[in-house]
């Protein structure tokens, strides 16, 4: 074959090659569904993510009110731990 020849047909090869190998790649397990497989599951990490975030500046700001406000402290002591004050009478009812 003159060298012309080859030269004409190499891109249409080449081309050929690639209509053909793309679509083969791209549909194989390790191809496109894996990618939207991972697509998807990094979705949901971003929003699992910026829910922590959310929960992390919640409890800094929590901590930092428990440093600086004993009335925080206060209202704590009273409402998670049933804790009253020595001078205080407190009375119990029955819930029925």
């Amino acid at each position: 074959m003159p060298p012309e020849t080859l030269l004409r047909g190499l891109p249409l090869a080449i081309l050929t090659m690639a209509l053909v190998s793309v679509p083969v790649l791209l549909l194989e397990p390790q191809g496109l569904p894996r990618m939207r497989a991972l697509e998807k599951e990094l979705a949901g990490v971003q929003a699992e993510n910026a829910e922590l975030r959310r929960d992390v500046s919640k409890l800094r700001a929590d901590v930092k009110e428990l440093r600086e406000s004993p009335t925080a402290v206060e209202r704590i002591a009273r409402e998670q731990l049933g804790l009253v004050r020595k001078s205080e009478v407190v009375f119990q009812f029955d819930r029925k």
